[in-house]
């Protein structure tokens, strides 16, 4: 094949300067734009205000009774009035009906009635009764319950009972308030003569009052002199427990704490 002929203006480029080229460019931007700002003139939306209408105000009207509209609506509610047609109007220029004195006067005011005896009652022929009425009779007295005195007691634990029994002052407590105490319990020790040498509140009764009593008591009990020592006694003293189970020999009063004396 043979190549067709070509010189050398043909394989150069052409670089000539465009003419009206970027002036359409430039004229169909500002027709996009102005189409566009009519767009949003046509169809922009427009939002009325938010106006809150208030209630009306309350109004009230008066009428006067000396005005025409109140002349008019004091005739309309006396021509309403229902007693008006529920009574007689006497006429104007009537005169009162009265009645004439009438003199006469009734049999039974002049004469009084003889009255008649009744009969006598039919003689009552039935058996009378085996039990008549009779008085009522008064009801017994009753008899109140006498309520037994349950008094107090000490009770001492196992290692206190060991040696031998307690001598104990006469138990006369006086309870602070109403309520029923609980028992109380003391840790008490117990030297080589008997005496009790330490005394500790471990349970409560609930009452202050009562458990100082308790202690002053329980520090002036005695007991029989140790002898013989054991392996339980430890610094020449013998600890325990001693708990006192309160009776209904309690005082309701709160006189002063006791002073016992020792036997």
């Amino acid at each position: 094949m043979n190549a067709p002929d070509t010189t050398a203006d043909d394989l150069i480029f052409g670089w000539e300067r465009p003419g009206r080229g970027k002036w359409t460019i430039a004229g169909f931007l500002f027709g996009s734009l102005v189409l566009h700002a009519l767009g949003f003139y046509l169809f922009q939306i427009v939002y009325p205000p938010a106006v809150a209408l208030l209630p009306p105000p309350g109004r009230v009207s008066l009428i006067a009774p000396t005005s025409d509209e109140g002349r008019l609506l004091l005739g309309w509610l006396e021509a309403e009035d229902p007693a008006l047609a529920s009574t007689t109007q006497p006429l104007p220029d009537g005169k009162s009906l009265v009645m004439p004195t009438i003199q006469h006067a009734p049999s039974y005011l002049t004469r009084q009635p003889a009255l008649k005896d009744l009969p006598p009652a039919p003689p009552l022929l039935r058996i009378p009764s085996a039990r008549p009425p009779a008085a009522v009779e008064p009801p017994a007295n009753r008899v109140e319950p006498v309520t037994k005195i349950a008094p107090t007691v000490i009770r001492f634990s196992p290692e206190l009972e060991a040696l031998g029994s307690a001598q104990v002052p006469e138990l006369k407590f006086s309870a602070s308030g109403p309520e029923s105490p609980h028992a109380a319990q003391f840790r008490i020790a117990v030297n080589e003569r008997g005496e009790v040498r330490h005394c500790f509140l471990q349970n409560s009764s609930g009452d202050a009052a009562l458990d100082e009593q308790a202690r002053k008591y329980l520090a002036l009990s005695r007991f029989t002199p140790i002898e013989n020592r054991e392996s339980k006694i430890e610094n020449d003293l013998t600890w325990g427990t001693a708990t006192l189970e309160w009776g209904n020999d309690l005082a309701p009063s709160s006189p002063p704490n006791p002073s016992p004396t020792a036997p």
